[in-house]
């Protein structure tokens, strides 16, 4: 069993959110839906935006001027958080690649949910302050991002 359909199941049984956002019926072809107020993507934006909100603390509070700050709790906390982010985006990803969607956002969510931790481990092995700094500016961004992808007006396809 490919490692894609473990982990599909092991979210579909552990989220009741994947599963209603999989049972929604396949958009018209002829007018784009948004997807913001469904219950998986909504939670996406939320814990998106909270995370951020996070980072954004740090960033403000200096924490990229503390050296161990990846290894205590608190940072092992969030990344545990995020990767469970990363892996919700990963299942708006194959829900709307089930739906048969062409739409930007099912290839943005799969690319977002491979760059959370991507972002993550770059801010764990970052040596310098400034190379911390840059790594949260950039998770900062991509959180934000993840977000707005979401929540913006859908478009019609061209």
């Amino acid at each position: 069993m490919s490692c894609g359909v473990v982990l599909a199941v092991s979210l579909l049984l552990s989220d009741p959110n994947v599963a209603l956002a999989a049972a929604q019926p396949p958009a018209p072809v002829s007018a784009p839906v948004s997807v913001a107020a469904e219950p998986l993507f909504a939670d996406i934006v939320t814990r998106s935006g909270a995370l951020k909100g996070v980072v954004q603390g740090w960033i403000e509070a200096g924490m990229m001027n503390q050296a161990d700050f990846a290894a205590g709790p608190t940072f092992t906390g969030f990344k545990a958080e995020a990767e469970a982010l990363a892996a919700s985006d990963m299942q708006g990803h194959l829900i709307l690649k089930q739906r048969g969607t062409d739409s930007d956002l099912k290839c943005i969510l799969r690319g977002i949910s491979e760059d959370i931790p991507k972002k993550v481990a770059a801010f764990e092995a970052a040596a310098t302050p400034a190379e911390r700094r840059l790594a949260l500016d950039e998770l900062a961004y991509l959180l934000n991002d993840n977000v707005e992808v979401i929540t913006a007006p859908p478009q019609p396809e061209v």
